[in-house]
């Protein structure tokens, strides 16, 4: 039986875990598969105490891109669909210890590690996993291309890339920064207090918490930071940020320190609560296809919930668990993105992390 690798076994939410398995209050809706950092039955996973999964991006063709942190950053490819099944380990950036944030270009992938020489940007080619991995497979390693210090002096806290125009906006701890996928020149653009995760809104600006009340706004279009420029809705706001997106629907979704989700859209600004988590402090989160939010929640030992938006409804889904192959329980999760088929993929941010596969249950 697993059990908590990093919490106290007599603290209240190990009793509280303890309690849920006796009433049994696991993934109750849509299945969960934990896959493990390899292609099983031909390749080792990352090592044990490599591999908390911290952060994930998805390519245009629906491949997982990921990096981690422990003793070691590992960057790597999972692919699902088709005749694949595989986590592809293809790089360990020299020095790094942890992956703040994973980028797609059209052809490359930028990862932005830290470590004793601070921040920094590694870039590799978009890696395919073989299609066809019956019987002839293989793996070849890229060369990784450090692309330098991000901020000179300061750790990156988190990035995300502009889809629609081949830039990766950045933060560290005190400057936002942009890089260009083509040219790989990276560029200060301003001072911004770090604090949590960054978003690309559909309509194209990046937002990030500014202080204890605001977000600042950048639009990499007009090259223009605004410190202060939106005001967030009323609620307990002194914890890290983080975010979802529907691109579909125009909206970003965040949570406060307290639970409660709201929407956000650049022209209407914040509305809701739209829900409120089970538990808090809310984790990563992801929408899936059909415009619902799924996400994690609770310290520790976290459970999984879906929120409707339209109807304002959130369940609590429960601890996850996965029964496929191998049982295995998560308990913390790094990062989440939404799989080319609607599935929603959380990286696990714990020794020997896997990347879990959450398939909704479709609705009636």
């Amino acid at each position: 039986m697993q059990t908590p690798s990093r919490v106290d076994r007599n603290s209240p939410e190990v009793r509280a875990f303890q309690e849920e398995m006796r009433r049994g209050i696991f993934i109750r809706e849509g299945t969960m598969i934990a896959f493990p950092t390899c292609f099983p039955g031909a390749t080792t996973p990352i090592p044990h105490d490599e591999s908390r999964i911290t952060a994930l991006d998805a390519a245009a063709n629906g491949t997982i891109f990921g990096g981690t942190s422990g003793r070691q950053t590992h960057l790597f490819v999972a692919g699902f669909h088709g005749l694949t099944g595989a986590v592809f380990d293809f790089g360990m950036p020299a020095g790094a210890t942890q992956c703040a944030a994973v980028c797609c270009g059209a052809s490359r992938v930028v990862a932005f590690v830290n470590g004793p020489r601070g921040g920094r940007a590694v870039a590799a080619p978009l890696v395919a996993v073989s299609q066809d991995l019956i019987q002839e497979w293989g793996f070849n390693r890229p060369q990784l291309q450090d692309l330098g210090e991000c901020v000179p002096g300061e750790t990156v806290t988190h990035a995300v890339r502009d889809e629609s125009r081949g830039m990766v906006v950045g933060a560290a701890t005190r400057h936002l920064f942009t890089l260009d996928l083509a040219s790989s020149k990276i560029q200060v653009v301003g001072e911004v207090p770090a604090a949590g995760r960054i978003a690309f809104s559909p309509g194209g600006a990046a937002y990030g918490r500014d202080g204890a009340d605001y977000l600042w706004r950048f639009d990499p279009k007009a090259g223009s930071l605004s410190r202060q420029a939106v005001r967030l809705p009323a609620g307990a706001w002194d914890h890290p940020l983080v975010w979802a997106k529907d691109a579909r629907a125009g909206l970003l979704f965040t949570a406060d320190r307290d639970g409660r989700i709201f929407s956000f859209d650049e022209a209407q600004g914040f509305a809701g609560p739209v829900g409120k988590a089970p538990l808090a402090p809310v984790g990563p989160m992801a929408v899936t296809l059909d415009g619902r939010l799924f996400g994690v929640c609770g310290d520790e030992i976290a459970n999984v919930f879906r929120c409707d938006p339209k109807s304002r409804e959130v369940t609590n889904l429960g601890v996850a668990a996965s029964v496929i192959q191998r049982r295995r329980y998560g308990y913390e999760f790094g990062d989440a993105v939404t799989g080319r088929d609607g599935e929603i993929v959380f990286g696990e941010n714990d020794n020997g992390g896997h990347l879990w596969l959450y398939f909704p249950r479709i609705r009636a």
